[in-house]
C-alpha cells in the first residue's frame, strides 16, 4: 500500500533540518523501491524548507510508522507534525 507522509517542521527549527539532511538524505536513499518520491516543502516564497513529504510503499501504517521513528529528522525531533494517508497513484502513470 502507497502512503503520503506530510510532515512540517517545528518554528525556527532550521538548524535542526540543516545539521541532521545529511544522515536523513541516506536514510531516505537506504529505503530504495519504497520511497516513490519525495522532497522538502518549501515556504510560500520558496526561499526555506518547512517540512517533507514522502511517497513510501508499506505493508501496514505499522512498518510505515517503525521506519518513519527511524528518520534522523524525527530523532532529531524536527517534525511539529506527521500526517499520514493512504494513497492511489493514478495519475501520471499508476505503479501497479
Amino acid at each position: 500500500m502507497l502512503f503520503v507522509v506530510t510532515c512540517l517542521d517545528k518554528p525556527d527549527s532550521g538548524h535542526i533540518r540543516q545539521e541532521n539532511r545529511p544522515a536523513h538524505l541516506e536514510f531516505v536513499k537506504a529505503a530504495g523501491d519504497k520511497l516513490k518520491m519525495g522532497g522538502p516543502l518549501l515556504s510560500d516564497d520558496g526561499a526555506h524548507m518547512i517540512g517533507s513529504m514522502l511517497v513510501v510503499e508499506a505493508a501496514d501504517r505499522a512498518e510505515l510508522g517503525a521506519w518513519l521513528e527511524q528518520d534522523p529528522y524525527a530523532k532529531a525531533g524536527l517534525f511539529e507534525s506527521v500526517t499520514i494517508r493512504p494513497f492511489k497513484w493514478l495519475l501520471p502513470q499508476a505503479v501497479g
